[in-house]
Formats: C-alpha cells, structure tokens, sequence
C-alpha cells in the first residue's frame, strides 16, 4: 500500500483546513500532500475574500479534478485519497478515473444520480437563485459560515476558522451538482477501496446523503465502507472530535494490509463522540456489515 496521502480539500476553504488533520497522518509516515485548487496556487486567503481571481466563478468540476490529476500523477507513487466536502466529490471522480490506490469521501457532496434532501436544498438555494450565479463566486457570511458549515464548533472555534482560510467557492460547481453535469460516476470502473463518511449535524451535506452515495457505490466490486459520525458536523476535520475523524481514516487505510479476504464486504461502523475533550481511538478493524 502507497505511504503517500493527498488531501483534498472542499468548497469554501483553502489546504490550510487540514492543518491539525494532516499532523496524526505524518506521525504515522505518510507523506501527505494537500494541493489547492486551480486559481487560488500563490493567493493568501485575505487576498482571495478581497478579489477572487479572475475565473474563479465560473470553475467547473472537471477543471478541478483534470487539476488534480495532473498534481497526483506527478508524485512518485500513486497516493491515498482523503477528500472532504467537495473534495470528497473529486475523490470518488479520480477514483472513478482510476487515479489513486485507495479513498476515503468524508461527508462528500452529492455524485450525480442522488436527489438532495429539504436541509441540503435549503442550504443551496441562496447560491443558486443569485442572477449569473453560475459564473460567480459565493461567499459565506461570518454568521452563515457557522450555522451551515461549522455548526458542530464552538462559536470561538468557527469563527478563527473563518479568518483562518474560509474563502468564497465557484458558483458554477454547485449548478452541476445539482444538475449531475460533471459528477456522475460508474462504480463498476472503481478497482480501489473507498470509505464514505456521514455526520449527522452536518447542515449542508446530511447523512442521507453519504448513506446515498454508499448505496451507489456499492456496485463496485472493491471494498465499499461507511462510517457515521454522531455529533459532527460538516467541519469535522476541524472541530472538537477531529482526532477520531483522522483515527478512523488511519485505521481503515491501515486496514487494507489485511489479506485480501476481508476486502470482499461493505461495511459501516459509528461513533458516538466521548463526553470530554480527549477520545480514544476506534479499535482497529471493527467495521461490521450494515443490516
């Protein structure tokens, strides 16, 4: 198994959102490596709230993605993904290009072929009923960020967050999500294992649908896992409980050393977050096949 992590970062944050994420993957050796998106390379996050680069608007999926290829298939091995959000998206459409040894989609935003739910559509509206939004950024207000986004984080936490790196995001990605223009997927061409993760406080991508693309994934004759998270919200690389969001990540793609038997099943596995601050790490291979 590669020894090589990229980090794949969503809509409305720069790479510096995986700041404490990234430090138990280093600590395990993995190389780890979390590109940005195409236009934003060289731009500080003040300097892009400022004045978004030109084009950044109307930036498609696949132009993310073709991107994002170009970068992994310049690494010396093929890599590990972990995506979130967003990037959780990009990470099942490499996969699905056959770019990468292994994913993991935490909380990822819909693949083509799933209808969101009332909270997700609701959460979307005031992106896609803006006049030309299709080619211009979107950017959450301080209060927007933490309602929506950052929900599961203290008030304190959510907003250094946001002067930290909460950037606008191309208005464009989000028609084509909601039109699957870009962001459909065949599971048959995925050879590589993929977990999926849901957190049921998150506002903007829910559970129903991470459970969602589960489903669809499914179709794939490679292992196919799911992990919930109690609590969480769409912050959870971030926000308190991070550290088992990050555990459970290792010790799935720790997981795939196992002989090749165990591979042959889904799975799903939840959490429940620990009353204090510290938790313990997820004992090692307990996924259990859902219901």
């Amino acid at each position: 198994m590669s020894k090589t992590i990229v980090l794949i970062h969503g809509a409305w944050v720069t790479p510096a959102s995986w700041a404490s994420f990234r430090q138990p993957l280093e600590a395990a050796g993995y190389s780890v490596h979390a590109p940005t998106w195409p236009r934003l390379d060289g731009f500080t996050p003040a300097e892009i709230n400022a004045s978004p680069p030109a084009g950044f608007g109307a930036l498609t999926v696949g132009t993310v993605v073709d991107h994002l290829q170009r970068f992994i298939e310049a690494l010396p091995e093929q890599p590990i993904l972990i995506g979130h959000s967003f990037g959780g998206l990009y990470t099942q459409l490499l996969l699905d290009r056959g770019v990468g040894v292994a994913g993991v989609a935490l909380n990822p935003v819909l693949i083509g072929g799933i209808v969101p739910g009332p909270t997700t559509l609701t959460a979307a509206l005031p992106i896609l009923a803006r006049p030309n939004g299709w080619n211009r950024p979107y950017a959450f207000s301080r209060d927007r960020w933490f309602r929506r986004f950052a929900n599961g984080a203290p008030k304190a936490l959510s907003d250094q967050a946001y002067d930290s790196f909460v950037i606008p995001a191309p208005g464009r990605i989000f028609y084509q999500a909601a039109s699957w223009i870009g962001t459909l997927i065949d599971p048959r061409r995925r050879t590589a294992p993929l977990l999926i993760t849901g957190g049921d406080a998150d506002r903007l991508v829910t559970p129903y649908l991470s459970r969602a693309a589960f489903r669809i994934q499914k179709g794939s004759l490679a292992r196919t896992d799911y992990a919930s998270f109690p609590g969480m919200s769409h912050l959870l690389i971030a926000e308190p409980g991070w550290e088992q969001v990050a555990q459970t990540a290792l010790d799935w793609i720790e997981g795939l050393y196992l002989p090749k038997a165990s591979f042959n099943r889904s799975a799903a596995y939840s959490w429940a977050p620990a009353e204090s601050a510290t938790t313990s790490p997820m004992p090692k291979n307990s996924w259990v096949t859902p219901a």
